[in-house]
């Protein structure tokens, strides 16, 4: 087939004019139709790999994720765009399952998105063959691996994919797989001679910081590290349901706009309070492990642990969704001896002898990863299987990095506040590169940002399904004034500048046109 114009679809659909790292190579080699396993760190731009090429095919890729508020944030994103996208699930009635359906079956949609659960039934397969499929991706790949920490048996049974389809190419997707998860996914999934892409998992902006506290520190320090961070969001990982909600409450009874996170909430409060985060009207999100898969924040400037993880691999991905900016944050875990009880106790409850084993594996891996002294960037490329050339990263506690706010005594002192200056690490590690950001306009953000919220409310999508937070951040730092350059504002492509063009340029022009009469009435 004729190769499209890249990089046109990519101004068009999303606004930006340049890829990121390998994101082009990995489209080039979906579109010559071969099979394609990607792992690729959280904020890299792994949903992009699958979506670009399904709308230059003009053909039907079938996604696989494993989370309904996912599948659709993602359908609804790609609707924004101009590219027509859909899903399948048990949140639907009859009749909008039936007009999924018939879109597919005419090929109208470029997306179908369906769990792993509905893709495998014998009437969905059957359905499936009837459609114009371009390609299958396979989101959260991880999950189909026995050595995964987040293994679900329902993913072992996406094999039935290429006896079922042998001419459909397949692309598999993770951001935390180690070399025996990587080698498991290509087994199970019978991938042929796949193109294979594996970036660093390094992630140069991010400060791991590890530390043993005591209980009763615990909010003191969440306290200055709520008044240390004082622009961005936070995210708190807490181990329980019951910890999540007595930290959420705590929270918001010293003045922070925090809400809670975890599986036992009704679906559609999980869902307001996720879309309150996301739109920034609470800054705060307290979680379990329920919380983060296929969030898509970029401001996120902390993730602050509250107890042990149960592997290296949920951490890196759960401190993974700091920073997704490329600006720096910070990956804080203050974790307690008796989380050590803790993790031994849920372990044990675990039936199946060889899962029970796999998880003192991780035990063990978790439990050395915290009390090594050696370089936590280092740590964790060596444990997912990459070499560093480098020793030390300047970038974590091992390394001599320090936080202000862990070290203050009372949280009333914390008056110390961060640089506004990015700091993007040089990956040897040892010295750092710094890139001044011209200030946004606060007032303007806040109009933005109102506009966004009532205009999401409007067509019934979360907030940064309109448009992302580091779009209104470029918004405030060009001012444009025609159609052309707001066209030039990465995150807005021809479908947004043509839905809400007019209206952003006017709030820009009344924002201008306030601060000049307030600076003559001065």
């Amino acid at each position: 087939m004729q190769i499209p114009d890249l990089h046109g679809l990519l101004r068009k659909h999303w606004g930006y004019s340049e890829f990121r790292p390998k994101q082009e190579d990995i489209v080039r080699a979906i579109l010559d139709g071969r099979d394609t396993a990607v792992v690729m760190p959280t904020g890299g731009g792994k949903s992009l790999c699958y979506q670009l090429p399904a709308a230059a095919l003009g053909r039907t890729c079938v996604v696989v994720s494993p989370l309904i508020a996912l599948m659709q944030d993602q359908a609804a994103a790609l609707r924004e765009m101009g590219i027509e996208a859909a899903f399948l699930n048990s949140t639907q009635d009859g009749a909008a399952l039936r007009e999924a359906r018939r879109r597919a079956e005419h090929g109208e949609l470029r997306l179908l998105y369906l769990s792993p659960e509905r893709i495998v039934r014998e009437d969905m397969l059957e359905w499936l063959g009837r459609l114009p499929l371009g390609f299958f991706a396979i989101d959260e790949a991880h999950c189909i691996s026995e050595w995964g920490h987040e293994f679900r048996p329902e993913y072992r049974q996406l094999r039935t994919l290429r006896e079922r389809f042998p001419d459909a190419p397949i692309a598999a997707f993770t951001a935390s797989a180690t070399r025996q998860v990587r080698h498991d996914i290509l087994a199970q999934l019978n991938l042929r001679n796949p193109a294979k892409f594996v970036m660093s998992f390094r992630r140069p902006n991010l400060r791991y910081i590890l530390r043993e506290t005591k209980a009763d520190e615990q909010e003191r320090l969440l306290t200055a590290a709520l008044e240390y961070y004082d622009e961005g969001n936070v995210i708190v990982y807490a181990p329980t349901i019951k910890a999540v909600e007595a930290t959420a409450a705590w929270l918001s009874s010293q003045g922070h706009a925090a809400v809670p996170y975890h599986g036992q909430m009704s679906p559609a409060l999980r869902q307001q309070n996720q879309e309150q985060w996301m739109a920034g009207e609470k800054r705060v999100l307290v979680g379990t492990i329920a919380f983060g898969l296929g969030i898509n924040k970029p401001d996120v400037r902390a993730v602050i642990h509250l107890s042990l993880p149960k592997s290296v691999e949920q951490y890196y991905q759960e401190a993974g969704r700091a920073g997704r900016d490329g600006e720096p944050a910070d990956c804080v875990m203050l974790w307690q001896k008796r989380d050590i009880g803790l993790l031994t106790y849920f372990i044990e409850q675990v039936q199946d002898p060889a899962e029970r084993e796999r998880a003192w594996r991780r035990y063990h891996i978790i439990r050395k990863f915290v009390e090594d002294p050696r370089c936590r960037h280092r740590q964790i490329c060596l444990h997912f299987g990459e070499t560093p050339k480098w020793e030390r990263c300047d970038a974590c506690d091992v390394c001599g990095t320090e936080l202000e706010w862990l070290h203050l005594r009372r949280s009333a002192r914390a008056t110390t506040r961060k640089s506004k200056i990015a700091v993007a690490a040089v990956a040897s590690g040892g010295t750092a590169q710094a890139r001044p950001e011209a200030p946004v306009e606060s007032v303007v953000r806040e109009r933005l940002r109102q506009w966004r919220r009532e205009t999401a409310a409007e067509h019934q999508v979360p907030a940064f399904v309109i448009l992302h937070d580091s779009t209104l951040d470029a918004l405030c730092r060009r001012a444009p004034r025609t159609p052309a350059e707001l066209l030039e504002v990465p995150g807005i492509g021809e479908r947004k500048a043509e839905r809400f063009g007019q209206q952003i340029l006017a709030l820009l022009r009344g924002e201008a046109a306030a601060h000049v009469h307030a600076k003559s009435g001065a």
